[in-house]
């Protein structure tokens, strides 16, 4: 029996097993209801003096309590008591949080910029304000008042929360020798919902407490259930509200003076030193409280938050960043499927664009047409589409069925030239049941390169997903021909053409009583992937253990095994097809035990592929070694550091020496004077270290980047800021212009100092 055979009866009869397994009780689906009434004044953390509301307030908001464990102990009383009063007025929704603590001393509440809670004490809402149990804007808040905010989806890829939306809303927080207070005041504009005289929304509250690993939620939210929406208490109270006429402007002007290196310029590298200016404008323009209009000219794209550090040497694959620019954000994930056909990254260099989304009633719709200069620009200087630009536009539309179901058509094209690429996709997410769901699609694209070849091709992809408290499984098939192309994607490897394979995960969890375990259990990864010829390519199996305590606290120890074969095309001057069986082991620990230090460490040892060998040598298997590291330190509430080093050697399995080794550190320290006013420092330095049969040469870089913000709301800002780039370079003048060559040494490649402003109108 072959391995594809092997991995499809395997999980075969996990699934089989899965859907035969009673040995659990399963819980029902939430039927709480909430009814909120309309409030004679906005309440105030006074009116919640000693914990306790006022006579007169307590008589004009809802109250609710009794929250539920979902972590540690499912459907297990919260350990610390919650209290909630909401209402409503004709422009806010409010909700004031109780957290009641046995050691408040012990909460953990830091002063830290927006969007920065993780591992401090929070409590929140989700609100479903369509009802459809799919999609839910989120608001989170520390004791101290630092906000967070994402939407939630259940209806794509991976369920959850994306945590590039921004709202405008407030919250103020503060300690009590009982715990800690909370309110909460979202504008109604800030919302998207049905135009209609009485609203009928879902609700949940939730409380997190890092130091127990404790996560409690009213109504109670079962991890025995697929889904969070669908377990959200009803709520009514809500007439004749509407967000009004809700237009926002929000211009932005940037300013820098720099002088940076320019690696393709005419007649070799040199130096530009200037100054430039950026000015634009974004809008958005809300229609029958749910439909959005979004427009930009000269968009604002320069990103001030850098990526996150990822290893990119020794990678076949490309490595994924996340979307961050405000003009992409509204309504992501209506443009979300099972394949990633709408990666906003891909357009790099926009000059104005129009994005229309909205849902009325079952149906959803999203638009985007936008230009792209990047292609233009990269031309050398005698092609005819220099200074050309690439043109896009997508079209999106689904409609719900039944419950936490459905379908939807999507269309992308891009043209540059006379090139093009176009993708027609159907797709859906069906709800089994109360555990099982299953996603497929169906995508064709057409391709028309500037060489003029044409190329056609499909992919075919269909998963089901079990998720329980105790026993949780993936299976996913995937069928991608040779000539597929999807220009505005990014494709994991097993969405990559000329692939069809499966790949599956399943893992079994023990929930141990009166254990300082909280939780153990085994997990299985297995992968088999063939080419269209029907030979196999890659195939991987994974075993794993995973431990969890107190403090999100985690231990995993995995062996991975594979067998992977590269052919002439997989690799530039691979002679003839090879098969390897790189192994693994790893051990990964993480922990936020404690409240001034975190930290996680990863550990891999084995063998690997060198596939950037020298000119004329073949890719061998090497002895791997890699390492990543994180630290969190705070050592005052208003001070947070965090630092990364990652790590990666391949070594001679014959005793050569060092192919090479790749390390990179970076340290970032925020300090939060206020809320709105801090003063952030990034220093990172990466070094490739090339040794024995290898193309790459030896790399430094050293980076600092200082940065002054002002922060009022997510679009209304100041931005102070310098930054200092370094490399091993010289500049060496020859007969036919400057050459860079490395060196060992680092000679700064660029600065740059600049100012950015950026302020919200609602007219």
């Amino acid at each position: 029996m072959n391995d594809r055979y092997l991995l499809k009866t395997i999980t075969f009869f996990a699934v089989f097993a899965a859907l035969t397994t009673t040995a659990h009780a399963q819980s029902t689906v939430s039927t709480s209801n909430l009814s909120i009434p309309v409030i004679e004044r906005p309440p105030e953390l006074a009116d919640f003096a000693g914990m306790e509301p006022s006579a007169e307030i307590r008589g004009m908001m809802s109250f609710v309590t009794g929250f539920v464990q979902r972590v540690p102990d499912d459907g297990a009383p919260a350990s610390q008591r919650t209290e909630v009063y909401v209402a409503y007025d004709d422009r806010n929704l409010y909700a004031i949080f109780l957290a009641f603590d046995d050691e408040p001393e012990l909460v953990r509440a830091n002063l830290s910029p927006r969007e920065n809670v993780e591992d401090d004490d929070t409590v929140g809402l989700l609100i479903d304000t369509f009802n459809d149990q799919r999609t839910g804007y989120a608001f989170r808040s520390t004791p101290l008042g630092v906000q967070w905010d994402g939407r939630w989806s259940e209806v794509t890829r991976n369920p959850g929360f994306d945590s590039s939306y921004e709202a405008v809303w407030n919250a103020e927080g503060q300690r009590t020798d009982q715990g800690y207070i909370v309110s909460m005041t979202v504008p109604l504009k800030t919302l998207r919902f049905p135009e209609m005289g009485e609203q009928v929304w879902r609700i949940m509250f939730e409380r997190q407490t890092p130091r127990l690993s404790e996560e409690a939620h009213w109504p109670a939210y079962s991890n025995t259930i697929t889904g969070r929406l669908n377990q959200a208490a009803t709520m009514t109270g809500i007439r004749d509200v509407s967000p009004g006429r809700n237009i926002l402007l929000i211009p932005f002007g940037f300013v820098r003076d720099y002088d940076v290196l320019d690696r393709r310029a005419v007649g070799g590298p040199t130096f530009n030193n200037d100054t430039e200016d950026e000015f634009g404008v974004d809008a958005k323009f809300v229609f029958n409280d749910s439909l959005v209009l979004d427009a930009t000219y000269n968009p604002d794209f320069s990103q001030i938050e850098s990526d996150e550090p990822q290893v990119t040497v020794n990678e076949r694959f490309e490595v994924r960043f996340p979307e961050r620019r405000p003009f992409f954000l509204e309504n992501a994930d209506f443009f979300q499927t099972e394949t990633t056909l709408v990666f906003t990254r891909r357009i790099v260099e926009p000059q104005a664009g129009l994005r229309f989304t909205g849902k009325v009633g079952d149906w959803g719709i999203g638009t985007m047409i936008m230009d792209d200069e990047a292609p233009g620009n990269a031309r050398p200087v005698d092609d005819p589409l220099l200074g050309e630009a690439a043109d896009i536009s997508v079209l999106r539309v689904f409609r719900e069925i039944s419950d936490q179901s459905r379908l939807g058509i999507l269309a992308t094209e891009r043209t540059f030239g006379d090139s093009f690429n176009k993708i027609s996709s159907f797709d859906g997410h069906l709800k089994l049941s109360e555990n099982w769901t299953t996603e497929f699609q169906l995508i064709e694209s057409d391709t028309r390169r500037l060489s003029g070849e044409m190329l056609s091709g499909t992919q075919r992809n269909i998963r089901i997903d079990r998720r329980g408290r105790y026993f949780s499984a993936h299976v996913h098939a995937t069928d991608t021909t040779e000539e597929f192309r999807a220009d505005l994607g990014f494709l994991w490897r097993t969405y990559s053409p000329d692939t069809d394979g499966i790949h599956s995960t399943m893992s079994y969890t023990f929930w141990p009583e009166d254990s300082a375990v909280n939780s153990w259990g085994p997990g299985l990864r297995l992968v088999h992937l063939d080419d269209q010829e029907g030979t196999r390519i890659f195939s991987q199996i994974t075993p794993s253990m995973v431990w969890a305590w107190d403090g999100d606290t985690e231990l995993n120890v995995n062996l991975t095994s594979i067998r992977e074969r590269l052919r002439p095309q997989d690799l530039p001057g691979l002679a003839a097809t090879r098969d390897y069986d790189p192994e693994t082991v790893g051990v990964a620990f993480e922990t936020q035990a404690f409240s001034t230090v975190g930290f996680s460490v990863n550990l891999e040892t084995g063998t690997a592929i060198n596939i950037v060998p020298e000119f004329g040598v073949q890719p061998e298997l090497a002895d791997s070694r890699s390492v990543e590291f994180e630290l969190l330190w705070r050592p005052i509430d208003r001070l947070r550091a965090d630092t990364t080093y990652l790590s990666t050697q391949l070594d001679d399995r014959g005793g050569a020496g060092k192919i090479f080794s790749n390390e990179i550190f970076r340290t970032r320290w925020n300090y939060q004077f206020t809320k709105e006013l801090s003063l952030r420092f990034i220093a990172q330095y990466e070094e490739t270290d090339a040794g024995v049969f290898t193309s790459l040469e030896d790399e430094k870089s050293m980076n600092y980047d200082a940065l002054v913000r002002y922060v009022i709301n997510p679009w209304s800002a100041l931005y102070v800021g310098f930054n200092s780039n370094s490399s091993n370079f010289e500049l060496i003048d020859t007969e036919e212009g400057t050459e860079l060559i490395r060196t060992g040494g680092l000679r700064r490649d660029g600065e740059q100092f600049f100012v950015k402003f950026s302020y919200l109108l609602q007219p």
